[in-house]
C-alpha cells in the first residue's frame, strides 16, 4: 500500500486515498483523506477508483459543523427558557 492508493474500509464501506502510513508498534496505520482518520492497513483493501468521490471543501466544512448550534441559536434557545419557575428538588 502506498501514498496515493485508493482504499475501501469495509466495516464501514469508506472509501478514500491513502495520505499518510505509519508504524507504531508493530501495527501499520493507514490515514485516508475523506476522514482524516487511521485504519489498520490490516483491515483496508483495495477499491476501484470509481468507487471514490472527491468532496468540495465546500461540502467537507459543512460535514464538520453539521449538527452543531450557531450562537444565534443557542441565543435564542436561551431567551425561550424560563427558569423563575423551576424549583430545585433533591436532598442534599
Amino acid at each position: 500500500m502506498d501514498k496515493g492508493d485508493i482504499v475501501k474500509y469495509p466495516p464501514t464501506s469508506t472509501v478514500g486515498k491513502v495520505t499518510d502510513i505509519k508504524s507504531e508498534d508493530g501495527i501499520v496505520w493507514v490515514k485516508l483523506d475523506k476522514t482524516n482518520l487511521y485504519y489498520k492497513e490490516s483491515l483496508l483493501v483495495p477499491a476501484d477508483s470509481s468507487e471514490y468521490k472527491t468532496t468540495s471543501f465546500k461540502e467537507q466544512q459543512g460535514k464538520a459543523f453539521k449538527g452543531t448550534a450557531t450562537v444565534r441559536d443557542l441565543n435564542r434557545m436561551e431567551e425561550e427558557v424560563d427558569i423563575s419557575e423551576m424549583m430545585p428538588s433533591g436532598g442534599g
